[in-house]
């Protein structure tokens, strides 16, 4: 009896601690994303993975992203709590990086937005042992066929239009960029080149000037690389950076500036002629929205003037050139309706070589992959 009494004791006990399990399973899974599968919005958790601080970085790339998903949850009706907040995560910090989305993981994220390009290989790797969160990360090229994907856009349209502001206002016909990586780096090389062709469209003889930081986000070294393209004689200064100290910087030495990310115009009001900027929210409020919805792939996202994502400001009319405005929605219009695509027929670069062939346009693929050359009209750095 004894003996029977035991084995009854410990089934009872095992039996109870699967339901227990299996419930404690339930409630944790109640949550968790599943391919074609809608999940209702009052479990969507977020969490979004930042290089800074985007509130005190103001006007810079964390406080756009910042904004686009507080568009996104203003549009899909979110509660504050549903969106879970890492900041100060560097992008070349492994261990950082993976303990930041683990830890909006735990606290029952099923999504994850990283929004800098040094965190795609924790992507990757988390996306495996994860495949009930979605990951997606901006800028980079790496993803997979169910739950990890890519977005960026079609900057260059708005470079391009920026461009045609620098050209038309420049009076030495040096025009500065500083630039957060080198040639070898497509999705700033891209930039580069559209702003190129935008300034020659209106001025063929001025020439673009590049200084390279070697970093995402290093303010000491943007401003001091604005103040050398100042000092080099460039009236018009733009940027590839985080910061709006380049904006800052052309405002205290009497010149202009295209801005970038956000509108700068409130760092440098004076300066600011206009700015490219990211409309994030155009993005982040489609990606929740297929969750939701169930519609998730895992397909990069690659968007434009056309769907909202980038764009430019419009032009301040107290320092631009009159007829900038005109000339930039001319151009405006004829990307939206695909008749102008910036990177079309064949392209000079600075080295005397040719790239692109005659009645084509560069595809997406080779502008952000393999686009490591620059027009001809660009002086790198050490051609001061």
């Amino acid at each position: 009896m004894t003996r029977n009494w035991v084995k009854t004791v410990l089934l009872i006990i095992i039996l109870g601690s699967s339901l227990l399990l299996e419930a404690c399973g339930n409630r944790k899974n109640a949550a968790a994303w599943r391919p074609g599968k809608a999940l209702a919005k009052e479990k969507i958790k977020v969490g979004v993975i930042y290089m800074t601080d985007p509130l005190t970085e103001t006007s810079g790339y964390s406080y756009a992203h910042e904004m686009g998903i507080r568009e996104m949850r203003g549009r899909l009706g979110l509660k504050n709590e549903q969106i879970i907040t890492k900041i100060h995560v560097q992008d070349t910090d492994a261990e950082g990086i993976e303990s930041a989305m683990r830890d909006c993981i735990a606290m029952e994220a099923n999504i994850i937005i990283a929004t800098s390009w040094g965190y795609m290989d924790a992507c990757e790797k988390l996306a495996i042992e994860f495949p009930h969160v979605v990951f997606a990360h901006a800028s980079g090229y790496k993803y997979n066929s169910t739950n990890f994907t890519n977005y960026f856009g079609r900057i260059y349209q708005a470079r391009y239009l920026s461009g045609i502001a620098a050209g038309l206002k420049t009076k030495t016909d040096k025009v500065g960029y500083v630039a957060a990586m080198g040639k070898d780096n497509s999705e700033v090389t891209g930039g580069i080149n559209a702003f190129a062709l935008g300034v020659e469209s209106v001025n063929s003889k001025a020439k673009i000037h590049v200084q390279i930081t070697y970093s995402w986000f290093d303010p000491m070294e943007e401003a001091n690389a604005a103040r050398r393209l100042i000092a080099a004689g460039c009236d018009v200064i733009t940027q590839h950076c985080d910061t709006p100290l380049p904006m800052i910087e052309a405002e205290k030495a009497g010149v202009w500036g295209l801005g970038y990310n956000s509108d700068m115009s409130k760092e440098a009001p004076l300066a600011v002629i206009s700015s490219v900027l990211w409309n994030w929210g155009a993005y982040y409020t489609f990606l929740v929205q297929s969750v939701m919805d169930g519609t998730f792939t895992a397909e990069p996202y690659f968007g434009g003037i056309s769907e909202g994502l980038v764009d430019i400001t419009p032009p301040n009319m107290l320092v631009a050139v009159p007829g900038t405005a005109e000339a930039i929605e001319e151009a405006r219009n004829r990307m939206i309706k695909k008749s102008f695509n910036v990177f079309d027929g064949i392209l000079e670069t600075n080295d005397g070589g040719t790239i692109g062939e005659a009645g084509l346009t560069l595809a997406d693929s080779e502008i952000t992959g393999n686009m490591n050359w620059y027009y001809r009209n660009i002086v790198e750095s050490q051609g001061f």
